[in-house]
């Protein structure tokens, strides 16, 4: 079975559990602050998707990180992934139950890279592209730094993008001339 389905699976289970529960705003806390850990601890994510570490290792793992610090319930459940041996999809689990729980708020995410640290002028005017494109009304915008774009930006929206920035510009400008 294709890893996104199982994801799919076992974050549409999470989902459904935390709001017959409700506490789906503390497992989305939860599952943002895994998917970060995750992300920014490549060691981390290695040694999850190895199968050559044990399983009972992996959990270990896992439970020095996070116990105490999420839901109990968030908790029981990476140790259920843990046992059926699914630890190196968790990270792809957590990023779906994130897209779950998005779209049932109807939140668009949206990655803005520029040159510069963007102005509230600046970012309330990339909301509002996004909110055009979508038509959605909550917009969930992640900024990042990158100088080597030159000047310009780059807009990621889902699997669209918008690149504006100067680099590219001057990529386009030069194939120009070479043909």
């Amino acid at each position: 079975m294709a890893v996104a389905s199982v994801a799919f699976r076992y974050a549409k289970s999470l989902l459904d559990l935390a709001q017959e529960k409700g506490i789906t705003e503390e497992v989305h806390r939860d599952m943002l602050f895994f998917k970060t850990t995750v992300d920014q601890s490549r060691p981390l994510l290695l040694m999850l998707k190895n199968p050559v570490v044990r399983s009972s290792k992996k959990d270990a793992v896992l439970n020095a990180i996070f116990k105490g610090k999420i839901n109990p319930m968030t908790s029981a459940f990476i140790d259920i992934i843990a046992r059926k041996n699914r630890e190196s999809i968790i990270d792809e689990i957590a990023a779906e139950y994130i897209r779950l729980y998005d779209e049932k708020k109807g939140i668009e995410r949206a990655t803005v890279i520029t040159t510069t640290p963007l102005t509230d002028e600046l970012r309330a005017k990339f909301k509002a592209m996004v909110m055009k494109k979508t038509g959605s009304q909550l917009v969930d915008l992640t900024e990042k730094v990158n100088p080597k774009i030159i000047g310009g930006y780059i807009l990621q929206l889902g699997d669209q993008q918008v690149d504006a920035s100067v680099k590219s510009q001057l990529s386009a400008l030069k194939l120009q001339f070479l043909s």
